[in-house]
């Protein structure tokens, strides 16, 4: 079983739901497929989609909600 990441494309805030009610874009067991939304990346009030660029299993992720991350940091890694 193959292990790839899935890369912050920009820096700022990594937020794993649309809004603080709204359910998780994914966890850990959802399959994705190519540009399947993780994610967004807060930076300065605009959010940014972070999209899946293969397909797989979410494994775990590697970011916590609301932290902040940098440009090329490891948020989440997809199996299978």
């Amino acid at each position: 079983m193959s292990e790839r990441v899935v890369r912050a494309p920009y820096p700022g805030t990594f937020y794993r739901r649309p809004n603080p009610e709204s359910d998780p874009y994914v966890v850990e067991g959802d399959s994705v497929a190519e540009g399947h939304v993780v994610g967004l990346i807060e930076i300065m009030k605009s959010f940014y989609e972070v999209k899946s660029e293969e397909a797989g299993t979410v494994d775990r992720f590697l970011v916590e909600n609301e932290d902040l991350v940098e440009v090329g940091q490891e948020l989440l890694v997809l199996s299978g």
